[in-house]
């Protein structure tokens, strides 16, 4: 299968058009219409509709579109580990959830490198079920996330649990009935805690599934949150932000997922691991 079809129809799917998507592509949009034709006639199916407003996946499209991702994503790797950069010897992908690279995935990509000088390093951010998709398939060697899945022929290491904390713009904010609280989805265990410490409590206008863009939009707007402790503490010592003291407390453990073919060549593994864990504030 030829993999400039396949970079094809992801970019029509991600641009909508094979007009766009001739222009990300810098090829002509005969030949964009060329290489999709030939795609669905490798197939025997109809991938996607075209029509004057743009493109659309068909059944049989939004069902290959899994596929073509992880073949992509596949061939990059290929072509990265085949090309290693001059005095390296190792290669290391490594996927993050949005909220941990703030404190343990910054730190576990500098340690390793300051200290593997010959390994090639790549970081790629995700959301759980993408870090899990890629995992799978072999498209990262290492995956930091807070609800990983268990798979065959993985690991997973269990780091320092990180406190949320329910913090404010304003210090008198109430800790019940706050018209401006900002949920954030911080995964299945918080949901559990905070429905039960909030039973009586009505739906908030406002939802984030991550806390790096609730924090943002805290900033922004005001209002109040629940947020991992290290991604408010720079705002809370400035006075920005307020942990507002009466109000619960709950944690969320974050895990580091090893591919095990990858990581048996990694000795030094379980002393980065135990040296992380310490640093992560």
């Amino acid at each position: 299968m030829n993999t400039a079809n396949l970079q094809t129809f992801l970019a029509i799917v991600e641009t909508g058009s094979l007009v766009r998507a001739s222009e990300r592509l810098n090829v002509t949009q005969s030949a964009v219409t060329a290489r999709l034709r030939s795609l669905e006639d490798e197939l025997g199916q109809t991938l996607l509709n075209r029509q004057k407003s743009g493109a659309t996946l068909t059944a049989s499209g939004t069902r290959f579109l899994r596929y073509a991702q992880v073949m992509t994503g596949l061939w990059r790797q290929a072509r990265q580990e085949t090309a290693l950069p001059e005095g390296t010897e190792s290669v290391c992908n490594f996927g993050c959830h949005v909220d941990l690279w703030p404190g343990a995935g910054k730190i576990f990509f500098d340690q390793l490198y300051r200290e593997r000088p010959q390994m090639a390093l790549s970081a790629w951010q995700g959301v759980q079920s993408e870090l899990d998709q890629w995992m799978g398939a072999g498209l990262i060697d290492a995956a930091l996330a807070y609800e990983p899945t268990a798979r065959g022929k993985q690991t997973i290491h269990t780091l320092r649990a990180d406190r949320l904390l329910l913090c404010s713009d304003r210090a008198d904010t109430p800790i019940r009935f706050d018209p401006r609280y900002i949920y954030v989805d911080l995964g299945e265990e918080f949901r559990n805690q905070h429905a039960a410490a909030y039973a009586d409590a009505g739906t908030a206008r406002v939802t984030f599934g991550c806390a790096a863009w609730a924090l943002e939009f805290l900033l922004a707007n005001g209002g109040s949150a629940y947020l991992p402790e290290h991604m408010a503490r720079t705002y809370l010592a400035s006075s920005r932000l307020f942990t507002l003291t009466d109000a619960p407390v709950f944690t969320r453990n974050s895990y580091l997922i090893t591919n095990d073919a990858t990581a048996g060549e990694w000795p030094w593994l379980k002393e980065l691991l135990d040296r992380l864990s310490a640093k992560i504030p």
